[in-house]
């Protein structure tokens, strides 16, 4: 990102609030009821604002960053080290964070993210424009628990498919796989991706059951081994049809590279937030588009000012699958960004190129509703 004579970042207010979910999600993790998330808002000294998301979950489980650990480092370390300093760009703030704090992707991303928020408002543009995003509309898949029966998870997928959605992504975990997968296909035919994500539920001893799910016709299994098991995905892609996707293994660029070396997987799903931030995402997205590895942008259950983020790095070529990007009243009863995250009729999600920033605006008052504890840091 070229230099744009910004000012230093003068205070960044830490909220975290709580944003009750429409409906429980279980994942092989567990089952959440509501959403702990931190808010950021940065402003700098020429008086640009901008609001950025934390996405770290609030138990360890995905990651060992939870919504406190990431609080508290912000907080002691991250902060202190941005508050005050002047950045040519927020690559730059990248630049210092990384190596400082390679165990806190999340905790960073969720500053380097604001500093790109706040480079797109400077500027009077788009965050998509920004990132050289060039699609107007991107597709937008839906992510279903793991449901209570097969009758309920019918009813829920005969309802994505009537609302639009381009790709179903299933939750699943051992015992929970095939039948409800093959119930999900018999439901939507042959011709609608459908996919599964295991959050790392199965060890290679799982392969044969893992093969089965060949004969679904799933356009990815997301994540099936431990996060750091790129020998035991290689193994098992030999072993199986369907392609492995590598969510929460990709770290970084150097770790996608890793996977390609491998043959440990053929897809690749990128989350900003949890790679440590715009900047390595877009390197991330190069090494990808290059190699033309598909890519795709998944979620973690983000408020829509997350979701803004998420949206703008969709729009850059190369993310060639549908994301998850579910509009905003997929998930919550009523969200914190207006306006609220939509789809049309067609699955797809408008992206905002024409406002400037990120697109959306917060809803103090919703905010100071939802907020449990705030602090001003300078």
């Amino acid at each position: 990102m070229v230099s744009d004579g910004n000012a230093p970042i003068e205070r960044i207010s830490l909220r975290e609030i709580v944003l009750p979910l429409r409906e429980p999600f279980a994942t092989s993790h567990g089952t959440m009821v509501d959403r702990r998330l931190l808010l950021l808002h940065l402003r700098d000294g020429d008086g640009c604002k901008a609001f950025s998301e934390c996405v770290a979950l609030p138990d360890p489980g995905y990651s060992h960053e939870t919504t406190g650990t990431a609080a508290e480092a912000i907080r002691e370390e991250i902060a202190p080290r941005v508050l005050g300093r002047r950045f040519d760009g927020a690559d730059d703030l990248h630049e210092l964070l990384s190596p400082a704090f390679p165990d806190q992707p999340m905790a960073r991303a969720a500053v380097e993210m604001g500093a790109w928020g706040l480079a797109a408002e400077r500027r009077g543009i788009s965050l998509a424009r920004l990132l050289g995003g060039e699609r107007a509309r991107i597709e937008a898949g839906v992510a279903l628990g793991i449901q209570p029966d097969i009758e309920t998870l019918v009813a829920k997928v005969r309802g994505a498919v009537d609302a639009g959605y381009r790709r179903i992504k299933f939750k699943i975990r051992p015992g929970d796989d095939l039948e409800p997968l093959t119930a999900a296909r018999e439901t939507v035919g042959d011709g609608f991706q459908i996919s599964a994500d295991a959050n790392s539920a199965y060890t290679l001893d799982d392969a044969d059951e893992l093969a089965a799910l060949d004969d679904v016709g799933l356009t990815m299994i997301e994540q099936p081994l431990g996060h750091d098991d790129l020998e035991g995905h290689a193994a098992l892609q030999r072993r199986i049809a369907t392609p492995i996707c590598l969510d929460e293994t990709i770290t970084g660029r150097d770790r996608a590279e890793q996977m390609l070396a491998a043959r440990a997987g053929r897809i690749v799903n990128l989350k900003p937030g949890r790679v440590g931030g715009l900047t390595e995402a877009l390197a991330i997205h190069r090494l990808c588009h290059d190699r033309n590895v598909p890519l795709w942008c998944g979620g973690m259950l983000e408020s829509g000012v997350g979701r803004a983020y998420n949206v703008a790095l969709a729009s850059l070529p190369g993310f060639t699958l549908p994301g998850d990007l579910s509009p905003s009243a997929r998930y919550w009863h009523r969200d914190v960004a207006a306006p609220e995250w939509t789809m049309d009729e067609q699955g797809t999600v408008a992206v905002p190129f024409d406002t400037p920033g990120i697109g959306v605006e917060v809803d103090r008052d919703r905010i100071d509703d939802l907020t449990v504890s705030r602090q001003i840091l300078t």
